[in-house]
């Protein structure tokens, strides 16, 4: 089991993203951007290989993502339902997402076995988000699937937002 480390609110944004190992180094690099039909994510080994990517392709039963590896789809990302906590589901993989996707604290599995969990740390250096993957090899999969329920946790709070906001406006009588 490998531990791997994303600085907090760095993960769905627009920036570039590095991911650490539990001694510092860096891992991965995560960059793209998301917002729009067809938007996407890469991530690279630091030798420049790229190693996995998200690809945001359908807004019409809500947002749904591709993943690849190595060039190959290898799933597909969607939300099932929100009550009483998220479920999401990749297909191919079958692989499920559960927990407290909130705060950060939730797992990946296939089946029983676990291959993913997400905590919180702080460290000296700032707050991260912790992933504890079972197999490395799992590990550029499980980077995507973190910043996808990423996104979707961030835009979630800012539709939210927008629509109290909607509430505020001056009615003109119409």
């Amino acid at each position: 089991m490998s531990e791997f480390f994303i600085q907090d609110k760095q993960l769905s944004s627009i920036t570039r993203t590095i991911v650490k190992n539990e001694a510092g180094k860096s891992l991965f690099l995560l960059v793209g951007r998301w917002g729009t039909k067809g938007d996407a994510l890469s991530l690279y080994a630091m030798d420049g290989q790229l190693v996995a990517s998200i690809k945001q392709v359908s807004f019409t039963f809500g947002t749904r993502f591709e993943i690849y590896q190595d060039f190959q789809k290898v799933g597909t990302l969607q939300k099932i339902f929100n009550w009483p906590g998220d479920f999401y589901y990749i297909q191919q993989l079958h692989w499920t997402v559960q927990g407290d996707i909130y705060n950060h604290r939730y797992g990946i599995r296939h089946f029983n076995q676990v291959i993913m969990t997400m905590d919180k740390a702080t460290l000296l250096t700032g707050d991260y988000y912790v992933l504890d993957v079972t197999h490395d090899e799992d590990a550029p999969l499980c980077i995507c699937i973190a910043a996808i329920l990423d996104y979707w946790l961030y835009n979630r709070k800012k539709n939210t937002k927008q629509e109290d906001n909607w509430h505020f406006l001056p009615s003109n009588g119409c």
